[in-house]
């Protein structure tokens, strides 16, 4: 099979087995593991098969034409690219097998596992798109498939307002993000890729700034960036399989890689540089002290997500998309690691509570040593891989110039901090002090398994890449900083631990207000969600006692006098004759006197 063809299937080979998974009965789990676990690994043999060789691709063909605008089923593909398909395709699979341990019993299994395939492919098309319809197109199927996911167990009656949510917020950032696409297209002329950076020195200042700013609240959206982050923590309502699918490789990934994939675009538009700068320190330290507070091991680990993200989005900022790559893919494999953990945690004890856990390292023994390293590569400890590519996005905003440079840089110090501190708590609170008492469920292989494969990336991929290719991040004495907060942080968590129990009882009295997010949830429902609501009610009303109102009424006045008619059709004869004679003598009355009124 040649390299072209490999890299036209590779979002085909998914889709298929997602939508043949949806036409099989939802209760044959062995059919619908099958398709899903067949569909991963068959992409993910693609995608190696694709290193392997070596030469990037391009390839399209024509798909529809839309007016003067040839749509195009058009895929690049280049060792980014790769590496980021590698992540997709690595974390689908092993979500894919861990999942038939997870949901055991699931009557619904089957859509489940389809949805998942579907899920997968849609990421592969944005991140091998090539014409920016493609792209959209794979963004939308991720937005539909996150509801559908998020919203699995319907025992739970939180799931489908979370799927809500995080649906009516990205489709929020949506909006701008298919009005930049179209905006770029009809100014270039095409909506290929390579074509509208060709057409970029012909667009106006003007246009290439709103349509980056409208890229941009797309990409707010499914990177869960301030101010539209809020739907992310309360995805944590779906299975945890599908957290770490969403977490590490689709979804909040596919903002990054679009910034990423399109930056010319961003470099074209500076102010929107330094606007995404900003929205990335915010988020970076939103998430990471809203972590501090959480009891929820899974919201735990959400924000974690929202404080990384930020740490990605920063290094775009900066000018440093590299480092942001490179981040997003160590974050893939420690993010997918811990969920899938936290899962097995889950499974073993029964909830969600850190503060109903603790001692399980001696009963969970695969599972403590596995989020161990995912812990520590989050925490940015070395050599794992959080190190490497932490080090590489405060290296670039260190030497960068400008005031968005040195707000990164600071609040990636911070979040460096802070992040160790939350990642100790988190592994002191599950698997040390007093000991769990009640039965525990030990994991099947079918969970373990993945755990341990992912633990080998997450350990080390980062410094693999330093090691080829070096220049993402030079060492210097100044990168001693970053590790002596790492230290101080982890030393601060276990000095609160021994003292308290807990190190969260540091923040007091403001640890509701913390884990609340510092209520940004409550701003936004008083500012977005409860005027909504009003003009929704008010157009409602509006639709119901005028427009419809207009039509009941004219119905009901047709009705009533159809009915009159009835009635005098039925009279009597001398009564009927009556009536007659007097609409005559009426009708005889009104001509004459209009006649001498002339």
């Amino acid at each position: 099979m040649t390299s072209d063809l490999l890299a036209l299937l590779l979002p085909v080979v998914p889709a298929v087995a997602g939508l043949v998974g949806l036409l099989t009965p939802r209760g044959n789990r062995l059919l619908g593991a099958a398709l899903g676990v067949a569909g991963a690994a068959v992409a993910l043999l693609f995608v190696v098969l694709l290193l392997v060789d070596g030469d990037p691709v391009e390839k399209a063909l024509n798909w529809v034409r839309i007016g003067d605008f040839q749509v195009t089923y058009a895929v690049a593909v280049d060792s980014r690219a790769l590496y980021v398909g590698l992540a997709v395709t690595i974390v689908a699979l092993a979500v894919q097998v861990y999942s038939i341990g997870y949901l055991a019993g699931d009557d619904r299994y089957g859509p489940y596992a389809a949805q998942i395939s579907l899920f997968t492919a849609a990421m592969l098309a944005v991140v091998v798109g090539e014409d920016l319809i493609l792209v959209l197109l794979g963004w939308e199927v991720m937005g539909a498939c996150s509801y559908l996911l998020i919203a699995h167990d319907r025992r739970l009656p939180e799931a489908p307002a979370a799927a809500v949510k995080a649906f009516l917020v990205t489709r929020t950032g949506d909006v701008g993000f298919l009005l930049g696409i179209a905006l770029l297209g009809v100014q270039a002329g095409s909506f290929r890729i390579g074509d509208v950076f060709a057409a970029l020195p012909r667009m106006s200042s003007g246009v290439v700034l709103a349509a980056a700013l409208l890229l941009l609240a797309g990409v707010a959206g499914k990177s869960a960036q301030f101010p539209l982050h809020t739907w992310l923590p309360d995805a944590m309502a779906g299975p945890t399989p599908i957290s770490a699918l969403i977490h590490a490789a689709t979804m909040v990934a596919a903002g990054v890689y679009v910034v990423f994939r399109l930056y010319p675009v961003f470099l074209a538009a500076p102010a929107v540089l330094t606007v995404l700068g900003v929205m990335a320190a915010i988020t970076l330290l939103l998430g990471a002290f809203a972590a501090t507070a959480q009891d929820d091991i899974k919201r735990v680990l959400a924000w974690s997500t929202v404080s990384q993200l930020g740490y990605m989005t920063g290094a775009l900022a900066v000018g440093a998309p590299d480092a942001a790559l490179f981040h997003l893919l160590t974050h893939a494999a420690f993010k997918a690691l811990l969920f899938l953990a936290a899962g097995c945690v889950i499974h073993a004890v029964g909830t969600n509570l850190m503060s109903r856990m603790g001692g399980l390292r001696g009963v969970l023994p695969v599972t403590f040593w596995c989020m161990t390293i995912g812990l520590a590569a989050l925490a940015g400890v070395p050599p794992l891989a959080g190190f490497w590519s932490k080090e590489a996005i405060l290296g670039a905003a260190q030497h960068g110039s400008g005031g968005t440079a040195l707000l990164v840089y600071l609040a990636g110090l911070v979040g460096t901090f802070v992040t160790a501190w939350y990642a100790t708590r988190l592994w002191l609170k599950v698997f040390f002090g007093p000991g769990y008492n009640d039965h525990v469920h030990t994991p099947g292989w079918t969970m373990q398994a993945p755990v341990i494969v992912l633990a080998v990336p997450a350990a080390g991929l980062g410094f693999g890449a330093y090691l080829v290719n070096h220049h993402l991040t030079e060492l210097d004495p100044v990168a001693l900083l970053p590790i002596l907060l790492v230290a101080l942080g982890i030393a601060a968590s276990w000095w609160s631990w021994k003292r308290t129990g807990d190190p969260a009882t540091v923040l007091g009295g403001v640890r509701p207000f913390v884990a609340g997010a510092f209520g940004l949830d409550a701003v936004q429902d008083v500012l977005v969600v409860r005027p909504v609501q009003l003009l929704a009610r008010v157009t409602r009303f509006a639709d119901e006692s005028g427009v419809d109102g207009i039509v009941t009424g004219i119905g009901a006045g047709t009705l009533a006098a159809g009915t009159g008619l009835a009635r005098w059709h039925r009279a009597g004869l001398p009564r009927a004759l009556a009536g007659v004679l007097m609409l005559a003598a009426v009708s005889v009355l009104v001509f004459a006197l209009n006649g001498l009124l002339r």
